[in-house]
């Protein structure tokens, strides 16, 4: 079954279940897939359906913190449910450990010696980690290890 079949079953399963912010939530997410599947003519693979979800975790990650600048407490913890419902889709995380693992093999393959060669290890890094790891926590890290 793919990510979004299993989506699209949640969907049905929140239904049945009278969830309503659950189901708001994926009916989001599932608009944003079909967006991006007619706006580029494709049908998204699991890996195109994570870099959405990302996008949306993003998205709500900032509007939480703009909301409790705002002292909208109310609007801010119905951003962390669509966060946390959202979170459910992404992949097992990497940890500390793995990351780091992986920023030294990619530093290594790259060839990379200074901080000009950061954008050849992220470009190793990306595909490997997308899903699984910050990718901003993963670029500071390139960095301290280039210029460090």
């Amino acid at each position: 079954m793919t990510l979004k079949e299993r989506i699209t079953e949640d969907m049905k399963a929140a239904m049945r279940a009278k969830e309503t912010a659950r189901l708001s939530t994926i009916r989001l997410l599932l608009a944003a897939i079909k967006q991006r599947e007619v706006d580029e003519r494709i049908q998204l693979s699991d890996a195109d359906v994570v870099a959405a979800i990302e996008k949306m975790l993003k998205q709500r990650r900032d509007s939480i913190s703009q909301f409790e600048a705002a002292g909208r407490q109310d609007l801010a913890d119905a951003e962390k449910l669509e966060v946390q419902i959202l979170s459910g889709y992404m992949p097992q995380a990497l940890s500390e450990a793995e990351i780091e693992a992986a920023v030294s093999s990619a530093v290594a393959e790259a060839g990379a010696r200074s901080p000009q060669d950061i954008g050849k290890v992220m470009a190793v890094l990306k595909p490997k980690l997308a899903g699984r790891a910050d990718m901003a926590k993963v670029s500071a890290l390139v960095k301290t290890k280039l210029v460090g």
